[in-house]
């Protein structure tokens, strides 16, 4: 017989998620019930959305003042695409053509007290014309210098305009990350399923508070199920992943659902001795529900001898909840518990309790008891 390890365990869903609230709010709307069929971003509940929704007029309120005061920064100094240039804000073109206009009255100014000069010297002017001159030349050389300064301080008001453009901008990129904020804050008032699935529970009804840590419901898929069987450790070495695994429940009888293995823990229990061993089943007709308990054949590599016995060898002693036989031994009979394995049509196979050429009883096994006198006759 192929050689096979039996063990038992149940099945889990393939996914399963207790869908919480990104934030807390009270529930106003639960549109799903317990065993609804809900799609990837099918609506499971909604919170009171209000206080979220005056969050984002505001915020809009405030992107809207923000690039206001952008586009003001910038008109303020006339910045257009490209880079900087405070030659063109008005208030410096302005101060520049004053100074100018200075600095060339001031030249002029200056050439006519020289030439008032060398006419003195030489008698042609009086003392006081000259002097008069010379006292307009020092008045437009003053009136150059404050004309310069001015046009300096323009052109640092217009550079301290531009960082305040800069300002602006950063105040925008703030108000706009405060609005994406805000719309994901009313975004998540909305709770939708993770993936396709059944609602497994739904523990919140309408007018409840719930927080974050809350879970308004259970969505599980069930497409393919998990089942975990617990091996014990002296089985680690015969199992891979890959291996076929027969399973079978005690709501469908005697019918086999065929899976295969698909992870091996790798830690042993150090209270258990075991380790978990997990299966994939396709589920598709929804047969099989989490949390079945289930018995399951894992099929491994090789064979080995089996002994077989025929079914109406088997007694079942419900007092004690055993599976027994009666051996035929020096022509007494000998009661033994067996446990059985695998049915090949009307043959079973045991596991432990009988071995190989004894001889078993096929009938009259309610006049037998261990040590009785036995007359055996062969099958024909």
């Amino acid at each position: 017989m192929p050689v096979s390890l039996v063990e038992t365990g149940s099945f889990v869903a393939d996914e399963l998620s207790q869908v919480a609230p990104a934030q807390a709010g009270r529930v106003i709307k639960t549109p799903v019930s317990v065993g609804a069929y809900v799609k990837t971003g099918d609506v499971i509940c909604e919170l009171d959305h209000r206080d979220a929704a005056l969050k984002v007029a505001q915020s809009k309120a405030q992107l809207d003042q923000a690039m206001a005061a952008v586009r003001q920064a910038q008109s303020r100094i006339g910045l257009e695409k490209g880079n900087f240039d405070p030659m063109v804000v008005p208030e410096v073109s302005a101060a520049r053509a004053n100074y100018e206009s200075s600095e060339a009255q001031a030249r002029l100014a200056t050439a006519d007290a020289n030439r008032y000069a060398n006419l003195v010297a030489t008698g042609d002017v009086s003392q006081s014309i000259y002097e008069k001159q010379r006292t307009q030349a020092e008045t437009a050389v003053a009136q150059a210098k404050a004309s310069k300064q001015q046009y300096e301080a323009a052109i640092n008001t217009a550079r301290q305009s531009y960082q305040a453009v800069g300002s602006s901008q950063a105040s925008l990129e703030a108000m706009r990350a405060e609005l994406g904020q805000a719309e994901k804050a009313l975004e998540d008032t909305t709770i939708r399923a993770p993936f396709d699935g059944y609602v497994s529970a739904r523990p919140v009804s309408v007018g409840e508070y719930v927080a974050t840590s809350s879970s308004v419901a259970t969505v599980v898929r069930i497409g393919t199920l998990k089942l975990q069987l617990q091996t014990p450790e002296k089985s680690a070495a015969g199992l891979k992943v890959g291996m076929p695994v027969t399973a079978r429940v005690a709501a469908y009888g005697g019918r086999d659902f065929q899976g295969v293995t698909s992870a091996i823990n790798p830690v042993v229990s150090s209270d258990s001795r075991a380790f978990v061993v997990e299966a994939r089943f396709n589920n598709s007709e929804n047969t099989l529900r989490p949390g079945m308990f289930a018995s399951a054949r894992v099929l491994l590599p090789g064979t080995e001898l089996a002994v077989f016995v025929p079914k109406s060898a088997i007694v079942r002693d419900r007092t004690t909840d055993s599976n027994q036989v009666f051996i035929v031994e020096g022509g007494k009979a000998r009661l033994r518990v067996v446990t059985l394995g695998d049915t090949d049509k009307d043959q079973i196979r045991v596991i432990s309790g009988v071995t190989d050429r004894e001889m078993v009883a096929l009938n009259h096994q309610n006049d037998l008891y261990d040590g009785a006198p036995v007359n055996p006759q062969p099958v024909k």
